[in-house]
């Protein structure tokens, strides 16, 4: 346990040093038996250390001091939902949160969508965070995918290990940035079909792979 605590405090630094979670936003979990542990809720991550990650069921109950992030309702669903992932890492990286903002997907621009884990990057629809609602959205988000944007707030991405998911999230913020570039010089992005995308996927092999 206190080896996966300061795991997942060594990604909350890196993410917060990436400029990926402004004012303490964003949130770090990694699987932990029957539950996870969770980074704090309002605690600036520069100060952050392992005994302050939280310990909690699926259900909600910490069984550690600490309050968790008011976001475990959507990391303790993925969980439930998906097996494979054993990390979570929820970002407001700003060029990824510009276009959650629009609700705007991310589509096969490049080949490196394929590592997050589909032919596209969905916007899961938006929900009051912290809810029942925004849970679900991030689950139909993730279906079939390692990451989402969140509609008017930011980045899910899932991982086998924490340093995984880090990986992808910051792999979701400089396909953004790239998809942003070409909207903004007005050129029209050429899409991958889905057959190329699968020969993508396939090629990466354990690249990437949750799970």
């Amino acid at each position: 346990m206190e080896d996966l605590a300061r795991r997942v405090v060594d990604v909350a630094k890196r993410m917060d040093a990436a400029g990926f979670a402004p004012t303490k936003s964003g949130n770090v979990s990694v699987r932990a038996g029957d539950g996870m542990l969770i980074t704090p809720s309002g605690l600036p991550y520069a100060a952050m250390e392992p005994s302050d990650v939280v310990a909690m069921d699926l259900d909600g109950c910490a069984y550690s001091e600490g309050h968790p992030s008011s976001e475990w309702r959507f990391h303790a669903a993925v969980y439930r939902a998906r097996p494979d992932a054993q990390a979570i890492v929820h970002t407001h990286s700003p060029r990824a949160t510009a276009l959650a903002c629009a609700r705007r997907p991310i589509p096969a621009f490049h080949y490196m969508i394929a590592f997050c884990g589909g032919a596209d990057i969905r916007c899961a629809d938006y929900a009051t965070f912290g809810t029942p609602e925004l849970a679900e959205a991030v689950v139909a988000g993730l279906e079939g995918r390692k990451a989402t944007l969140l509609a008017n707030h930011g980045v899910v991405a899932i991982g086998a290990s924490v340093e995984g998911a880090f990986a992808i999230a910051g792999e979701v913020e400089n396909l953004a940035g790239q998809y942003l570039d070409l909207l903004a010089a007005g050129l029209d992005p050429v899409i991958l079909d889905d057959d190329e995308m699968r020969r993508v996927a396939e090629a990466f092999g354990d690249y990437g792979k949750v799970g």
